[in-house]
């Protein structure tokens, strides 16, 4: 197995850190607002790295991180606390906007077939242990406070930049003039801000009152839940040049070495070939799909079309012609569920050998994806294939097992005079003993989306969902 870390800027293979357990941070969402679809593409992308470790036998531990305070509206310690921007604009308290944004967005992953991790902490029970981390810190000599706050000193950390290439000259030479004087460099960030009384989330520091920065967060709990050195982190790829990048300073600066092993990043989804733009009105949500007659899992299906690190366009256009594209797979699979013809095991096999190479080359899920419609379109109807399906959705996951086909009693009216005749033709095949046209008959009613049943009682017609 080869997942490409961000760090080495390469393909690597892929062996846990201790045992059979992969210990995973993936960042969650800052509950200030709704999550939009590009928000779930990340979260489809963390769903697929936790699965296909799972696929291949690996124990997980993952945590996913929820973050109720300290995300300023700038990511470099600029402008309001996204909490309190949006506590204040629809009178309500922090805690209520985070509790309800939450509860949206567990409904928003239970609907893209998005898997649960171990553990979900949230920054506001874990105060503290950043407190304490922000103590080591000083104490090591990486970051000094200010009059609004503790900052951590770039400089002194010698590889800060590996992961975005950010030149530390270049940015100081092009700071802005009303950039905080008292920071030593432009890139230092807030470990921790000093609260104004009138701030509504602050908490008693060796500092004053006030509240975590939002890089240290992510560190204090992976530190407490995975331990020192871990695994995974994934995340957007627009945390790379500041969140990450920050990540990964304070806390090798505070433990002595590297934290973790592989840095994971899902690329984009762009609307209409641009940005999500809320003054566009296209920061489109799950919800805004199915307002428009799209089921989740038509938006999952869509971002399976996509390599993770690879931007994806989103328009009106493509996801239906993802829903189309979908429920056609639905239709396919559903002929081998009902199948009846025997299959050399080697063809199974070969299906299932491709997909795993595929899915284990960097979580190349397209081209798995692509082994799927091979298999599906495969002329022989057989349970074995819809077997190999059943597996394949435990990383694909959507909804393989409810493929199902009408009874021929919902659709009556749609059995078109050439079906019945075929499939009289069939009986008085089959009467007269010619098994060989039988057969064919049978072969030539499946290309058209029918399944001849027969039964004690009788032949049953199956349709096809078109």
């Amino acid at each position: 197995m080869k997942l490409y870390n961000t760090l080495t800027k390469q393909k690597e293979e892929f062996k846990p850190l201790e045992g059979n357990e992969v210990r995973i941070y993936s960042c969650g969402p800052t509950v200030y607002g709704y999550a939009h679809i590009g928000n779930m593409r990340t979260n489809i992308f963390n769903d697929i790295v936790r699965k296909v470790l799972k696929y291949n036998g690996f124990q997980v531990k993952q945590v996913i991180n929820i973050t109720d305070v300290g995300h300023l509206t700038d990511d470099r310690d600029d402008g309001e606390e996204k909490m309190i921007k949006t506590a204040k604009a629809e009178n309500k308290t922090p805690l209520e906007i985070a509790e309800y944004y939450t509860n949206v967005f567990m409904i928003d992953l239970k609907k893209l077939n998005i898997e649960l991790p171990e553990l979900m902490p949230k920054a506001t029970d874990h105060i503290q242990e950043m407190i304490d981390y922000v103590v080591g810190l000083v104490e090591k000599g990486y970051a000094y406070e200010t009059s609004d706050g503790v900052y951590f000193d770039v400089k002194k950390f010698a590889s800060y930049g590996a992961l975005s290439n950010i030149d530390l000259g270049a940015q100081l030479a092009g700071a802005r003039v009303d950039v905080n004087e008292e920071k030593r460099h432009p890139a230092d960030f807030a470990l921790w801000k000093k609260a104004p009384k009138e701030h509504i989330m602050q908490w008693t520091s060796p500092w004053g009152m006030g509240y975590p920065g939002w890089h240290i967060e992510c560190s204090a709990m992976s530190l407490k839940y995975l331990g020192e050195v871990f695994d995974i982190h994934t995340g957007g790829v627009d945390h790379i040049p500041i969140h990450h990048e920050n990540e990964i300073a304070q806390s090798e600066a505070y433990l002595g070495k590297q934290a973790v092993k592989t840095w994971m990043h899902g690329e984009f989804l762009l609307v209409n070939n641009g940005k999500m733009s809320k003054s566009l009105g296209t920061t489109f949500t799950v919800s805004d799909l199915e307002a428009k007659g799209y089921a989740p899992l038509d938006y999952r299906y869509f971002c399976l079309n996509a390599h993770y690190r690879n931007k994806l366009n989103f328009t009106w256009e493509s996801i239906e012609s993802a829903k189309v594209s979908y429920q056609r797979l639905l239709e396919e699979a559903a002929m081998h569920k009902y199948g009846t013809e025997d299959l050399d095991d080697d063809i199974v096999a070969n299906f299932k050998n491709q997909f795993d190479d595929a899915v284990n080359d960097d979580l190349n899920i397209p081209k798995a994806l692509g082994i799927v419609w091979n298999a599906v379109r495969y002329h022989a109807k057989s349970k074995k294939i819809f077997a190999f399906l059943l597996e394949t959705d435990r990383i694909l996951s959507i909804d393989i097992q409810k493929a199902e086909i009408k009874k021929n009693e919902d659709q009556s009216n749609q059995i078109s005079d050439e079906i019945k005749a075929l499939v009289e033709k069939r009986q008085e095949a089959r009467k007269s003993k010619d098994f060989k046209a039988s057969d064919e008959i049978r072969d030539k009613l499946k290309k058209m989306g029918v399944v001849v049943e027969d039964t004690k009682d009788g032949i049953n017609i199956k349709l096809c969902i078109r």
